[in-house]
């Protein structure tokens, strides 16, 4: 909120959007399970795992019969982008990762201790943070009047 209040009471407000990129991607990620296209779980961050003591991806079981068109479409364009993990039973029961930032970072990546992936997002924040400079000063003229 902070961030916000200060983008848009200084009137830089497209510069402080720049800031949030890994907020959005989640947002446009989660948006399947957000609306209920696909269904979503009341808990979908990564689950702890006692014995390896790493965090493993959350994922979401359903029958493919019980979703819609636009959660099936939706189930197939993430499958060939490989955004999603997923595997499918001869009943047709799906069983899904989440569709967190978190989660793809997981499945990306592979299960990690809780440290190491907090440093990965801060890594993917930093990085994000440095594009968002990229665009604002020496891409200026691309996508600000000036």
């Amino acid at each position: 909120m902070t961030f916000a209040v200060v983008g848009i009471i200084g009137h830089f407000s497209k510069t402080t959007l720049l800031f949030f990129i890994p907020q959005i991607i989640n947002f446009l990620y989660s948006v399947p399970q957000l609306f209920h296209f696909i269904p979503c779980p009341r808990h979908r961050l990564p689950k702890y795992n006692k014995e390896t003591d790493i965090l493993e991806i959350s994922t979401t079981t359903f029958n493919k019969k019980d979703i819609g068109f636009i959660g099936k479409l939706i189930l197939w364009i993430f499958k060939k982008l490989y955004i999603i993990k997923w595997q499918e039973d001869k009943e047709g029961v799906i069983t899904c990762n989440n569709f967190t930032l978190i989660n793809f970072v997981l499945i990306k990546i592979g299960p990690m201790k809780e440290s190491t992936l907090t440093m990965t997002l801060l890594l993917i924040q930093v990085v994000s943070s440095v594009l968002a400079f990229v665009i604002r000063y020496p891409l200026a003229l691309f996508f600000y009047d000036i």
